[in-house]
């Protein structure tokens, strides 16, 4: 199911995105859900490092290549 989705621009904002756009072969429509969703992609890759540096900190434990490959008996 898809769902309309209405954004107000300036005639120099549209051109702009329209523009970019249309140099890498999308429609304005395709071209701002990709941005959107990269955005969002953007924010939660960064919380999770924020999280995973936050453990890190707390624990600074780190293991050689080695050490992981003989605990998983893949050496």
């Amino acid at each position: 199911m898809s769902t309309t989705f209405t954004m107000r621009l300036d005639d120099g904002q549209k051109a702009i995105i329209a523009e970019f756009a249309s140099m890498h072969g999308k429609s304005m429509s395709e071209f701002m859900l990709e941005a959107a969703l990269d955005v969002i992609e953007d924010a939660t890759d960064l919380r999770d490092w924020k999280v995973a540096k936050a453990e890190f900190d707390e624990n600074p434990i780190v293991y050689s290549n080695d050490e992981i490959m003989k605990e998983f008996k893949l050496r």
